[in-house]
């Protein structure tokens, strides 16, 4: 069952950048719709399974808790929100007054909870002008819609939004995922009761708080929408970290599945495919090379996910964990940045001195074993080597140093992946830590061998390249020794100004 719904996963590996942010979003939904009596305000949070925790904890309850005690924590949550909007009418501060609120719970991925609050509230004012701005949850992404309504015996003037719901207050995203979620925070309008019929209101748009804006939103995170390698709610991981009794072929499965969302999930962008390749294409890597990298993915990325995943349970009062996560990915674009500019310093050196010797043949002694690859023979441009299994030449050779490697190896594995994130906590929130860790690493392990396969496929056809050099062939290697150091140095740039929050990625390779 995950095989095969992982199989059309791994064909269709195009997504949009990086990590959605469903597990960690908040979804914002308000209407505002005014009546002879005041303005009725209908206010909606979506938590997904990363926030519901959090609040859960702070709560100081879980989802199997009597019903009472969660609708009345529900009832001072709602209230607490509504402190946090802050409403204008015709300059004066107003505050809205709670009606009612209503908790739902359902099933999140990997077998959390998810909640939805739905809050009715009344804002005394019955004429002028209004500006409304919501302040809860600043940092979490998430779908964020506002509404403004007309009705009988009213006339809107002039609005900033339409009365155009999109997603029935979040209960029904629009299912195309590649709809933009709407990033509205702030509403102005202005009203007057009348008699006459209602004419339409003029929508002029303000600006907007910056906020995380959302890849996709956690309701739309089904199997069709949601990238490669993510754990939807209603799959067989979350359904088995849902169910009772674990039976050994089902934790086998289980963690056969975890490695192959980790596999699908390298093929989404982000995960440094191509700066892999990069650096092999000028490098004399060998396989032992690739499998050492892979190592360095499969741990960075299990100890960053754990770290994430504790601090998640225990330290969220104090650090939201997608703070870390956009830290991870500015260290990690960094190290890519630092990578590219080592190499690029280490090829125009190299070729500066090549060039000057390009007629000349040094000695040449091959040495067996490692330490002939971290010798490199200045001048020496016609090889004529024995090949061992797994050995590379091309014209410009880099030495392959193992610092290089880690950082390759950490910034591959560096930003955790919220679906291994989301099976550690589905699984602890059910008191199976070990489990826990055993789908963490072989979420790992995926993500780690699809990496390794590029670097082997990488040697392989480097391995099928002439030896001799021809004319002009030179020249293209030459082109292409400073070209790849300078791509790495770019999508560096890129993926730190992606976590800065400097460049809005849509779409992004790699």
């Amino acid at each position: 069952m995950a095989v095969r719904r992982a199989l059309p996963l791994l064909i269709g590996a195009v997504s949009l950048f990086a990590h959605p942010m469903g597990n960690f979003s908040v979804s914002h939904y308000a209407r505002l719709q005014p009546t002879s009596q005041g303005i009725e305000l209908r206010y909606v949070l979506d938590l997904a399974e990363i926030p519901t925790l959090e609040m859960l904890r702070v709560w100081k309850l879980e989802r199997g808790s009597p019903r009472a005690q969660l609708d009345r924590r529900a009832g001072e949550q709602a209230r607490e929100w509504l402190n946090n909007l802050t409403i204008t009418v015709n300059g004066k501060a107003v505050r809205a007054n709670l009606k009612s609120a209503r908790l739902v719970i359902a099933d999140g991925a990997g077998g959390l909870p998810i909640a939805r609050i739905t809050t009715d509230a009344h804002i005394p004012a019955i004429h002028g002008a209004l500006t409304y701005e919501d302040h809860n949850y600043p940092d979490r992404a998430g779908w964020k819609e506002i509404v403004v309504a007309g009705g009988d015996g009213i006339s809107v003037k002039r609005a900033s939004q339409s009365d155009v719901d999109l997603s029935k207050a979040l209960t029904k995203y629009p299912a195309d995922p590649t709809t933009a979620p709407p990033q509205d925070l702030r509403a102005e309008m202005e009203w007057v009761l009348t008699a006459r019929p209602p004419s339409m209101p003029v929508i002029t748009g303000i600006p907007q708080p910056r906020s995380a804006p959302a890849a996709a939103a956690p309701a739309t995170m089904t199997a069709l929408a949601a990238p490669p390698g993510a754990v939807v709610r209603g799959d067989f991981l979350s359904k088995l970290l849902r169910g009772g009794d674990l039976t050994p072929w089902m934790l086998l499965i289980a963690i056969g599945s975890a490695f192959l969302l980790g596999a699908a999930h390298a093929l989404t962008p982000g995960h440094g495919k191509t700066i892999v390749a990069a650096y092999l294409v000028g490098s004399r890597g060998t396989l032992k090379h690739a499998a050492f990298l892979g190592a360095m993915v499969t741990f960075t990325h299990t100890v960053t996910v754990f770290a994430v995943g504790l601090a998640t349970l225990f330290l969220f009062r104090y650090i939201v964990p997608e703070k870390i996560t956009q830290a991870l990915g500015v260290v990690s674009g960094l190290c890519i940045v630092l990578v590219g500019s080592w190499m690029l310093y280490k090829r125009i050196a190299r070729l500066g001195h090549t060039h000057s010797h390009e007629h000349s043949h040094g000695d040449h002694h091959h040495h067996h074993g490692d330490h002939a690859h971290e010798h490199h023979h200045n001048g020496d441009h016609h090889h004529h080597e024995h090949h061992q299994p797994g050995h590379v030449h091309s014209h410009v050779p880099d030495e392959v140093s193992w610092g290089g490697l880690v950082a390759l190896g950490a910034s591959g594995g560096l930003v955790p992946c919220e679906s291994a994130l989301v099976l550690l906590l589905g699984a602890i929130a059910i008191g199976r830590v070990g489990l826990g860790l055993l789908l963490l690493v072989s979420f790992s392990l995926g993500l780690a061998l699809v990496l390794m396969l590029i670097g082997v496929l990488v040697l392989y056809a480097k391995n099928l390249l002439p030896e001799r050099k021809r004319s002009g062939t030179s020249n293209l290697f030459r082109w292409v020794s400073i070209a790849s150091p300078a791509f790495v140095i770019l999508v560096g740039l890129v993926m730190t100004g992606v976590s800065l929050r400097w460049i809005e990625a849509k779409w992004l390779a790699g």
